[in-house]
């Protein structure tokens, strides 16, 4: 599967996507410069997409319109491939550079060697991505199928079936079902080509500028990929990365005006397809950016007709014929208007900052931004000081570069760059703190592309000044690839084994939910796609649960379900985890995992009359239940208690660990940062085998051993959110009666992916092995006997 998705995938991708190119620039009349075909590919897919998505009826045939749509584009457009071919220079730029910035792009997945996707549970709207492109192939815009009462349904509703722009996502699930790819594994991949696309509308206008060679390619890879731009590839921000790669194909078509607008009327059906997908995948906000590459055209066009170059019917021609083109391509969009402008006012309005703890910084617009996470700060020491002088020395040249525009009278490629500053300057004059980011980051090559103009122009003065022109290319350089190294190292990456497991769920239950899932794990949502799946912390929790978590992203406890509100769930399922309480006495274990355990409603099983949930440790109280066995009694009823599995906690209060600290965030654990060890006497009653168990978010490798016997190492074991820590599978080990001692160790330095992730370590604990929770029945007349005893919960319950 890693190589289908990271090898194959892309191949395929740019293989639709230089076809369609190809059919797009055979329409237009063959004057699209090569490095921008698979751009104009990918958005003529976008169109083709969003047509056949419109109806429940055509949406399941997407793949193979797509494959077809290509094939016809090669077929016609063949000969023309074969000239560009045959220029070796500018198609090695066309190929290489795309690559490379892929190679990048997807850099932690690729060093991983296993399927995944990095910043793991950094922005969960990734797993809404993936539902909607799965649903919108199959489905189309049919929503009358869906359960509204649980979390997967709602989902789509609140997302899909209002107007929310899906260009991406139908253009993403399309290409990968055609391999019949997980979509959660071809997710990342789908974004790292999608931002080296734009690598090579990058190459063209920094071509303008006047680099060329090695500093050409270098320039396009630095402005493709500056700090917060990389920082959103990472987080899989899918509709930005798409709608960048199309902002800056605009852009080239601004540089490249003179062959299309003096062409045919044809000509300018790429430019109005480029467009189509930038509205189909970020909505109509996408028109500020189109009015930026406008102006400039209108204004050239005004100098040409007053020059007689262009006469005025033609370029009405032109506008009628670009503005049919953009109907088309963005019709699904376009026809419910009034949908698309609410969700766009909505989303430009919303107080909700997502993600984001703190505002963006207005200087992460430069480039360099040398700490872990866009989402950070390097308020400290030497990052910090480094970074702002980084940032001063890009501005530098970002102001000789608009010297050196001025100079060289490149008046379109210089308006082009002020447009897109005057668009960000004004939407985030009226925007909110979620939309600001969005902007930074779209904005953010603009800054890079006018640096690399200070350096062409330093190139181009006296000989003694070229000296200068490559230190600061080097520095430019050197400080791009600094800060996407240490976002490289700070990532998170989604725990393969644990989302395999879930599909395999999927596959076994498909159909018979709806299903209760108690784990915070929005992606789950893809996995468990065919079982209804309702999470109750979750941002579209069940109705019929609502309550149940005290917050998004925290613990579910069952214990707050109603036993009523339990009738309407078939299938429960839960973590692999002894210091949770099992579902209610109706379920019973049919299957478990790993990291999973699914319970089932036992067939006319009654709803329990009453439920009341306890600590499982401390004993239970006698007013509580005698409260409960009157009811039970009234009834005719029985009691029955959870016997909680018997555990010891191992106190990680103990001062004996070097070089960590307390959770300062969420205020409970250490966090395991930097290179350090924690040693814990602990105490088990009886000898025999018993499960050492760790709770935390851990994504660098932790070696774990008991009485200095090595148990294993663990890496890469998250599950979403710190403040709702994973629970890990548990290493068996047999120890005697007694004081033993654990010793938790993280090692030096590595370059592996997520080496300067999460690393969180929460509790610790040991189980007897093989010990599972266990029911106990009494009547209601002998409840004394349950009194001053650990119980996770007891019910009243009718015999059945």
């Amino acid at each position: 599967m890693f190589l289908e998705t990271t090898l194959v995938y892309p191949v395929v991708l740019a293989l639709l996507c230089i076809g369609t190119g190809l059919l797009v620039d055979r329409w237009s009349g063959q004057t699209l410069p090569g490095v921008l075909l698979p751009a104009v590919g990918v958005a003529g897919l976008i169109a083709v997409s969003q047509l056949s998505t419109a109806a429940a009826s055509t949406a399941p045939a997407t793949p193979y319109v797509l494959v077809a749509v290509a094939v016809v584009g090669f077929g016609l457009g063949w000969p023309r491939l074969r000239r560009l071919a045959g220029k070796r220079r500018a198609a090695g730029s066309a190929i290489g550079l795309p690559v490379v910035v892929y190679v990048i792009a997807l850099a932690p997945v690729l060093l991983a060697g296993r399927p995944t996707f990095s910043s793991y549970g950094v922005l969960p709207d990734s797993a809404v991505h993936m539902i909607g492109a799965d649903f919108l192939v199959h489905h189309g815009q049919d929503y009358t199928r869906l359960d509204l009462g649980n979390s997967y349904g709602e989902y789509l509703r609140a997302y899909f079936n209002t107007s929310y722009p899906s260009g991406a996502d139908t253009l993403f699930g399309g290409s990968a079902l055609l391999l019949r790819l997980p979509l959660i594994w071809a997710f990342q991949p789908f974004c790292a080509f999608a931002i080296a696309v734009a690598a090579g509308p990058a190459w063209l206008l920094v071509r303008r500028l006047g680099l060329s060679g090695w500093a050409a390619g270098l320039a396009a890879v630095t402005s493709t990929l500056p700090a917060i731009v990389y920082g959103y590839v990472l987080v899989g921000s899918i509709k930005e990365i798409v709608s960048l790669a199309m902002i800056l194909t605009l852009g080239a078509f601004v540089c490249e005006r003179p062959a299309w607008l003096r062409g045919p009327v044809t000509a300018v059906i790429p430019f109005a397809v480029v467009t189509a997908a930038g509205i189909s995948s970020l909505g109509v906000g996408f028109g500020a950016w189109v009015i930026a590459a406008v102006l400039v055209l209108v204004v050239w066009l005004g100098l040409e007709i007053r020059d007689g170059r262009v006469g005025v019917v033609r370029s009405l021609m032109l506008s009628l014929v670009g503005a049919v083109t953009l109907i088309v391509c963005a019709f699904p969009t376009i026809s419910d208007l009034s949908g698309s402008l609410s969700v766009a006012t909505g989303i430009a309005a919303t107080a909700n900052p997502g993600n984001l703890k703190v505002p963006l910084r207005t200087e992460q617009i430069v480039g360099p931004w040398l700490v872990d996470s866009y989402r950070h700060r390097p308020d400290r020491g030497f990052a910090r000081d480094l970074t702002y002088a980084l940032i001063a020395l890009t501005l530098a040249a970002a102001a000789a570069g608009v010297a050196e525009l001025i100079r060289r009278r490149s008046y379109a490629l210089g308006g082009w760059l002020g447009g897109m500053l005057v668009v960000w300057g004004g939407l985030t004059a009226y925007g909110t703190t979620w939309v600001d980011a969005k902007v930074l980051m779209i904005t953010s090559p603009v800054i890079m592309l006018l640096a690399w103009a200070g350096v062409a122009g330093l190139w181009r003065s006296r000989s003694a000044w070229r000296v200068l022109a490559v230190a600061v290319g080097f520095v430019l350089v050197g400080a791009i690839a600094a800060s996407d190294a240490i976002q490289y190292r700070g990532s998170d990456l989604a725990p393969t084994a644990r989302y395999d497991e879930l599909a395999s769920l999927n596959v076994r239950f498909a159909g018979q939910g709806p299903t209760l899932f108690t784990p915070f794990d929005e992606w789950s949502l893809y996995e468990l796609r065919s079982m209804d799946v309702g999470g109750p912390d979750f941002v579209y929790p069940p109705k019929r649960l609502t309550g149940v978590a005290a917050a998004h992203g925290s613990l579910v406890n069952l214990d707050r379900v109603a036993p009523a509100a339990f009738a309407g769930y078939p299938l429960v399922i839960t973590d692999r985890d002894p210091r949770q309480s099992r579902p209610p006495a109706a379920y019973r274990l049919i299957w478990e995992g790993t990291y999973y355990e699914v319970w089932r409603r036992d067939p006319g099983a009654p709803t329990a009359l009453a439920h009341l949930g306890l600590s499982g440790v401390q004993p239970a109280g006698c007013t509580h239940i005698g409260a409960l066995a009157a009811k039970a009694e009234a009834a005719g009823a029985s009691l029955v208690a959870a016997i909680p599995v018997r555990r010891v906690t191992i106190d990680l209060g103990q001062p004996l660990y070097s070089g960590w600290s307390r959770d300062a965030v969420a205020s409970v654990g250490l966090v395991m940062t930097p290179f350090g060890h924690l040693t814990a006497d602990f105490r088990v009653p009886t000898a025999g085998v018993w499960n050492v168990w760790l709770q935390g978010e851990i994504m660098p490798t932790i070696a774990v051993s008991v009485d200095r016997h090595a148990l294993g190492k663990i890496s890469g074991q998250l599950d979403g959110s710190e403040f709702n820590p994973d629970t890990m599978t548990p290493f068996p080990v047999r120890l005697a009666a007694g004081v033993h001692v654990l010793r938790i160790s993280r090692g030096g330095r590595s370059v592996a992916p997520g080496n300067g992730g999460s690393a969180l370590l929460h509790a610790a604990f040991v189980t007897p092995a093989g010990a599972g929770e266990k029911l106990e029945t009494r009547s209601a007349s002998s409840w004394r006997s349950l009194c001053g005893r650990p119980y996770d919960w007891i019910e009243a319950v009718r015999s059945y």
